[in-house]
């Protein structure tokens, strides 16, 4: 028994030994895109289908092998054959490997033992009633050929010469193809699992002067595990014999395949323009590193090849398959406009995913394309790497500018794979190579020539961009005055048409007059907090910046934006002209109201006075704000401007109460403003708004950057009371009852008892006041003499007060009665205006004779 397997170790060594042909990587030539190509003898063709099983042969009672898979691969080493032995075991103990043994015979006689590749040379044993699958590997040299081979099968045998008894021989069919045919499938394994394979097709691409080869192959796994992708080196064959390296295409780095499911993966390659695409096949190649060889997989004749139609014509989907899911794409809504003689085109990409899986884009280079050849990058961020789940839609924004030297109304988007690169799979460890992925054209959009229309004031408008559809109207285009400037203020109102909600994102404003772009300075107020907008709801948008009040412009874009990855991502872009909508117009005693949003409230006009001056006028007005709201709140800060009869605009100073006001409370504001004498201060009116300080209402102390809803307050003027018997001073009423002045004989005093009542109205709060009441008494010489009055101080709250005055004068001395008048003024700032006055008797007492 020791001799036994001493001459058993022998053999089996021997057979090692004879089994070690050399050969040696193949060395590659490259194309300009790094592909490799293999000239290489073309071997020789057959058309019959292929087939999985070749026949089996009994190696024992229970124990037989059936022949699988033959495949031959041309290398400058030496040919590789490879054949697939499936061992079947239905006895009731293991089969040891090392008892069996196949060879390969040549046409030309040449014996060579077959050896398992690297990935099964430790498949040892076929456990009872199991089967396992052996790929043996053969150098054959410069045989290119499987017609005429033999694969013979030997069982250890110490009772025969040599140890080895042949049990039988395997001889490929005459007809025998390793090349599946056009319209058949294979039943193969990779990676240890069953998988069915077919080719579905071959399409040529021309894209920048160079041509490209894509190849389609169906793999089903029939397995029960994941089929990864096995890292197969694949080839194109000409019908010549020459071998194109492939990769797989930008949409599939890698692919995964689920138990039962079916996928088209895609290959692709750079090919000559003169090469014959007739009777092409598909060759999968096995790299070993450990016996540095490329193994030959599986092989398919390829269809007649197609040129796809890549031109998508307007308003058609363009189908795209990634990852095996659908995506459809259709261009959308492609306007242009003629700014700075550029073509200032806008488009939107529409994709949406038909797939069961969710699907990240792979990496596109957008161009506009002319006829001529001309192209003009279109940034892709948006769209590269964007991922899209099952059923959802998205909707890409994209702009660029086209000199209008070409022609506008035949351009097209074209949508071409990134440049990318890839580790060839041909390579070694020693001898890296790295290909440049192939670029492929995906899609060439016919853009519809729309020229961009103006938005008009009053009219609906449909939009939809990546975060819904919209209904949007532009609601007004004003200008006011600002301080030194005016501010442009375009008001839209955006309405949710859709079935579910509208999320708005963090938005941004860009205002552009003419070739004025204003982003920089643009301000946006929403009327709304929230940026969930439930079906059928609105929301307001103010898009206003400053300009110099002397620029005059024609035309006017408004866009909406916001800011994703320091990114601009457009939301609505619209054009109008220059013309202003008229400002809203509140007549005398009318009320403004204020509707935004916490603010609600009313305004009315109390009074206007224009105080006269020596050099100038002070024009005062004082409004009663009423809080509508169920809530306390501050009332929003009030900005306003003066304007004249001829267009002048003088900015108005407030005076308004900072605390809060309870539901149903009332606030005096005052409103005052120096004016030139030489200014008519008859017919004023007042342009009022709600201050904003950035993206939210201006309360009262807080410093306003503008200011919205603009109205123009017609003011009421103020004529002057011939009595003192109600006189108005907000909050406070006086009212003087009587009077009695008397001038005693000789002396140089009158003195005045002033009978009156003075109420407050406790109703509405005030803010610290800058007026003065002045009273002045005309004796009955006509001179005046003056003093102040402090309401609550000097005039004492409540009915029937009585204060007492004194006025001197020396002349008072020789003057024995008449009559003097009081006048009441209102002072600010040292101008004044008459209020009211009254004319008295004076009392004349004589002293008694005595006293003479």
């Amino acid at each position: 028994m020791k001799n036994l397997r001493n001459t058993y170790s022998v053999v089996l060594v021997g057979s090692l030994v004879i089994s070690q042909l050399s050969g040696y990587t193949v060395s590659a030539a490259s194309t300009a895109s790094g592909v490799s190509v293999y000239p290489s003898p073309a071997i020789s063709a057959v058309t019959a289908s292929a087939t999985s099983k070749l026949g089996s042969i009994k190696l024992g009672s229970n124990f037989q092998a059936t022949l699988e898979d033959v495949n031959i691969w041309p290398q400058a080493g030496g040919n590789i054959l490879t054949y697939t032995l499936n061992y079947t075991n239905g006895s009731n103990s293991n089969e040891n490997l090392l008892h069996y043994f196949s060879r390969v015979i040549t046409p030309t006689g040449s014996v060579i033992p077959g050896n398992p590749i690297t990935g099964d040379v430790l498949k040892k044993k076929v456990i009872s009633k199991g089967n396992l699958r052996v790929t043996y590997y053969v150098n054959i040299g410069t045989t290119n050929s499987l017609k005429g081979l033999k694969i013979p099968m030997y069982v250890w045998d110490a009772k025969v010469k040599g140890y080895l008894r042949q049990v039988g021989s395997f001889k490929l069919p005459t007809n025998y193809s390793p090349t599946v045919a056009i319209g058949k499938s294979l039943n193969t394994t990779m990676n240890d699992l069953p998988v069915t394979s077919y080719t579905e097709s071959l399409q040529i691409y021309e894209y920048s002067g160079k041509v490209y080869a894509k190849v389609g192959v169906s793999l089903t796994n029939k397995g029960d595990k994941i089929l990864e992708d096995p890292g197969y080196m694949v080839y194109l064959v000409s019908a010549g014999g020459t071998s194109f390296e492939m990769v797989l295409d930008s949409a599939q780095a890698s692919y995964k395949i689920q138990p039962q499911e079916k996928k088209i993966v895609y290959y692709i390659t750079e090919i000559p323009a003169y090469l014959n695409t007739n009777n092409m096949k598909l060759q999968f190649v096995q790299k070993d590193e450990t016996l540095k060889l490329a193994l030959p997989k599986s092989s398919y004749n390829l269809p007649a090849a197609t040129n796809p139609d890549l031109i998508v014509e307007k308003d058609v989907v363009k189908k795209i398959m990634i990852n095996n899911n659908m995506i459809e794409t259709q261009l959308n809504n492609a306007t242009v406009y003629e700014e700075n003689k550029k073509g200032m085109w806008s488009f939107q990409l529409r994709l949406r995913n038909t797939g069961n899986k969710a699907v990240k884009m792979p990496s596109y280079d957008l161009a506009v394309k002319s006829p001529i050849g001309k192209a003009f990058p279109v940034n892709a961020k948006d769209l590269n790497g964007l991922v899209i789940n099952p059923l959802e839609e998205k909707i890409i924004q994209f702009e660029v500018q086209v000199p209008l030297e070409v022609q506008q109304d035949t351009l097209q988007l074209q949508m071409v794979e990134a440049v990318s690169t890839v580790d060839s799979q041909s390579s070694t460890a020693e001898n890296k190579a790295v290909i440049v992925k192939p670029v492929l054209p995906i899609a060439y959009y016919n853009i519809p020539y729309n020229l961009r229309t103006n938005t008009l004031t009053g009219y609906e408008y449909h939009a939809t961009n990546s975060y819904g559809s919209f209904v949007y109207n532009l609601l007004s285009l004003q200008r006011f005055p600002w301080m030194e400037d005016d501010i442009v203020v375009a008001k839209l109102r955006i309405i949710n048409t859709q079935s579910v909600t509208l999320s708005l994102p963090e938005m941004k404003g860009a205002l552009k007059i003419d070739y004025d772009d204003l982003k920089a300075s643009t301000e946006i107020f929403m009327d709304k907090q929230s940026v969930v907008l439930a079906p059928g709801k609105s929301v307001d948008v103010n898009v206003l910046a400053k300009i110099p009040y002397t620029t005059d412009f024609n035309h006017m874009q408004v866009s909406l934006y916001s800011v994703a990855d320091e990114q601009t991502v457009p939301f609505l872009t619209l054009s109008t002209n220059s013309t202003m909508d008229a400002i809203n117009t509140i007549d005398h005693g009318g009320i403004f109201r204020i509707t935004d949003q916490g603010k609600n409230a009313t305004i009315q006009e109390k009074m206007t006075v224009v105080h006269h001056g020596v050099s100038s006028n002070i024009v005062s007005t004082e409004l009663l704000i009423s809080n509508e709201e169920r809530r306390q709140s501050k009332m929003v800060r009030l900005h306003a401007y003066y304007k004249t009869t001829n267009g002048e605009f003088y900015e108005a100073t407030s005076n308004q109460p900072e605390a809060a006001l309870s539901p149903g409370g009332k606030q005096l504001i005052t409103f005052s403003s120096k004016l030139p004498k030489s200014v008519n201060t008859s017919d004023l009116s007042l342009y009022m708004g709600s201050g904003i300080t950035g993206n939210k209402l201006s309360e009262p102390g807080q410093e306003a950057t503008g200011f919205i809803n603009i109205a123009s307050l017609a003011l009421n003027s103020y004529t002057p009371s011939t009595n003192l018997a109600q006189v108005t001073l907000y909050p406070y009423t006086l009212s003087i009852h009587s009077s009695n002045g008397r001038l005693q004989e000789g002396s140089d005093s009158i003195k005045i008892d002033v009978n009156y009542n003075l109420f407050r109205d406790g109703s509405y709060d005030t803010g610290t006041s800058n007026h003065k009441l002045m009273l002045k008494m005309t004796d009955p010489y006509g001179q005046s003499q003056e003093k102040a009055l402090a309401l609550g101080t000097d005039l004492t709250e409540g009915h029937n007060n009585t204060i007492s005055l004194s006025f001197s004068n020396d002349r008072y001395k020789s003057l024995n009665g008449g009559t003097y008048r009081l006048t009441l003024y209102d002072e600010i700032q040292g101008e004044r205006i008459e209020l009211a006055s009254q004319e008295y008797s004076l009392t004349y007492e004589e002293l008694p004779e005595m006293e003479k």
